[in-house]
């Protein structure tokens, strides 16, 4: 499956941003995903993940309340729905495919990457 991330952009904090991750193929629905994101400087970090109906979710702690991950397997697409935004979510928003249709927050448990959004917050 290839997947390709998009957007990212300026914003300030407090504002909002829907990223959205188009996946090619047909077997969408057997893939579960997830969102990644690096800042600069710093080691790629678990964002969200969601399973591959959609049933469940899964955030980081420090996203938890601001974030929402969802998914339409008629579009092939997952979303990434980022409120209040804070400086310190300024980084590459990356998805993800897990082949095995788990929905893991640990990075080697993905087999396919996306090309990463960028997401920059100013204070």
């Amino acid at each position: 499956v290839q997947l390709q991330a998009f957007g990212g952009g300026l914003m300030q904090a407090g504002g909002s941003l829907r990223l959205s991750c188009a996946a090619s193929g047909r077997t969408f629905s057997r893939y579960g995903m997830g969102w990644f994101r690096q800042a600069p400087g710093k080691e790629r970090e678990f964002v969200s993940a969601i399973s591959r109906t959609g049933s469940s979710t899964y955030y980081a702690d420090s996203m938890t309340g601001r974030f929402t991950i969802s998914r339409d397997n008629a579009k092939n697409t997952v979303y990434l729905q980022m409120n209040s935004l804070k400086p310190e979510d300024t980084a590459v928003y990356y998805c993800a495919a897990d082949s095995s249709g788990s929905y893991y927050s640990t990075a080697h448990e993905y087999d396919y990457w996306g090309q990463g959004t960028l997401v920059t917050v100013s204070s």
